[in-house]
């Protein structure tokens, strides 16, 4: 085989592999095993939620009881770092999941300890954990409340790739990626759709958008149908071009990760090494990804 051959079964193996979500050795099966068909993350979400006794803003997100919206400002809610550079986020799983279940649970957790210094570890004695729980929808609170916080997945309808890394990036501290502060500059939203009694959830939120770019294909991005009140109508369309493909079902993005690198300053486990920036490099000239999922020493430099 020539070089040029060489060359371009590896440009192809590449873009192969960053095209698929992120997984753990010997994973692969078991993430799509009975996923949604065709079923975009965020229509399984409100599917389920809506047998659910909670007061959800944006379709998913529990707003505690002793507030009346969310918020998550000035980092007031993320979760702390410890001296060894990663950050542990406690949990305990619920006796009534299976152990498919546990199986599915770990796996989504399992891209956030490899690819993040975000470290979901079983609870021991800590104070503050996430609480996950076969309860009646999928939603979690927004960033880390303070003692024990639940995070929901219905084993009827959440316990999914997607869906478990949704509600957990929830629990990181990221709002849905249409209510970014800049979202009018990406996607139109088709008020005439939506009941009024729903427009709240798409309210624009002050949020921290990392200096990255408005992501599609973020796991954080609504369909466009959601909370449609005329099937099949969209409520949200990509601008300028209406083809662009948002709402998926994979799990993390490239951009997710990266942001999650970014937020948490995971300079340990996130910052771009010379061989992955060649490898990515490719990637970004021959598929036009323009993002990467590490951060560079300068922009650790930058982090508190």
């Amino acid at each position: 085989m020539d070089l040029r051959a060489s060359i371009s079964l590896l440009v192809l193996l590449l873009g192969l592999s960053k095209a698929l979500p992120v997984m753990e050795d010997g994973d692969e099966n078991e993430i799509f095993f009975e996923e949604p068909d065709s079923v975009d993350i965020t229509t399984q979400i409100l599917t389920t939620n809506n047998a659910s006794s909670e007061f959800l803003m944006e379709g998913d997100l529990v707003v505690p009881r002793t507030k009346n919206a969310l918020a998550c400002w000035n980092n007031n809610c993320i979760w702390r770092k410890s001296s060894n550079g990663k950050v542990e986020v406690p949990y305990t799983v619920s006796s009534q999941f299976s152990s498919n279940d546990m199986r599915k649970i770990k796996i989504a957790m399992a891209t956030f300890n490899r690819r993040t210094c975000v470290q979901f570890v079983a609870r021991s004695t800590q104070m503050d954990y996430i609480s996950i729980e076969n309860r009646d929808g999928c939603y979690s609170y927004l960033g880390r409340t303070g003692g024990e916080q639940v995070l929901s997945l219905n084993r009827y309808g959440c316990v999914y790739h997607g869906i478990i890394q949704h509600e957990l990036n929830h629990a990181l501290g990221f709002y849905h990626e249409q209510t970014r502060s800049d979202r009018d500059e990406y996607v139109k939203i088709n008020w005439n759709y939506i009941n009024p009694e729903m427009a709240h959830n798409f309210q624009k939120q002050h949020t921290n958008n990392l200096n990255t770019r408005y992501d599609y294909t973020s796991v954080m991005h609504y369909g466009r149908t959601a909370f449609t009140v005329q099937n099949g109508k969209e409520t949200i369309t990509p601008i300028p071009n209406p083809n662009v493909q948002i709402g998926q079902r994979q799990g993390l993005s490239t951009t997710d990760i990266r942001r999650i690198n970014k937020l948490y300053g995971c300079c340990e486990y996130g910052v771009q090494t010379p061989s992955d920036t060649w490898k990515e490099g490719i990637i970004l000239f021959v598929f036009g990804d323009t993002e990467m999922t590490g951060i560079t020493m300068e922009e650790c430099s930058l982090i508190p």
